[in-house]
């Protein structure tokens, strides 16, 4: 059975979160929302809305050289490295060149780079982007990743977080679970609700979900 999405009465400058309540799996976690970002990941127009927002809320002190994209994030990040480097915009970057990467997995489930695309990790300043953050797995790896290839992650950007910071990095989100009542994010083996077998309404990941 689909799921049954809604948007929550919380907005954010022209940013709206839909959502569906039910039971979910993603890879590291099993969760009672589905944050939907499709449109947000996919229309230039809601990009540039969350781009613009994340913007304002990045601190003006924080140099950005590369912006690494996670859960297919690299519309928003395109336009958020535009926000950052345009000349009226009061940062730090204005002005400045800021590259923008898409995560590439490897084989053993690790993030990795070619050769041609190392110099913009290479001692550089690197912004997480994400879609969402719930375990916080994902930011793991991508800062693994940043500081294997000799960079610093600098900071963490997310539309919706489940968490305030990561390896002592702050997070900055359009929403937290103030937004979701009662949300709750747990590890598979513990997940209550498969203890109670209620059955998963879908199964998760950065292109969105499947029903079962």
């Amino acid at each position: 059975m689909e799921p049954r999405f809604f948007k929550i009465p919380v907005c954010v400058g022209d940013v709206s979160l839909q959502v569906a309540k039910g039971h979910f799996a993603t890879r590291n976690s099993h969760t009672n929302y589905f944050v939907d970002v499709t449109s947000q990941q996919s229309c230039i127009r809601d990009a540039e809305a969350v781009a613009q927002q994340l913007a304002q809320r990045l601190t003006q002190q924080m140099m950005v050289d590369t912006i690494l994209c996670l859960d297919g994030t690299r519309v928003i990040g395109t336009c958020l490295a535009q926000k950052l480097t345009q000349g009226g915009f009061r940062s730090i970057n204005a002005g400045r060149e800021i590259y923008v990467l898409r995560d590439h997995l490897g084989t053993n489930g690790k993030l990795i780079f070619r050769d041609n695309a190392r110099f913009m990790l290479e001692e550089k300043n690197v912004l997480l982007l994400l879609a969402s953050v719930t375990t916080g797995g994902t930011v793991r790896k991508g800062i693994e990743c940043v500081q294997y290839y000799g960079g610093s992650a600098v900071g963490i950007a997310a539309i919706y977080s489940h968490q305030k910071e990561i390896d002592g990095i702050p997070i900055v989100s359009l929403f937290d679970t103030n937004d979701l009542p009662g949300y709750a994010s747990y590890a598979p083996e513990e997940c209550p609700m498969c203890r109670d077998k209620q059955e998963l309404d879908a199964v998760v990941d950065k292109f969105g979900y499947s029903a079962l």
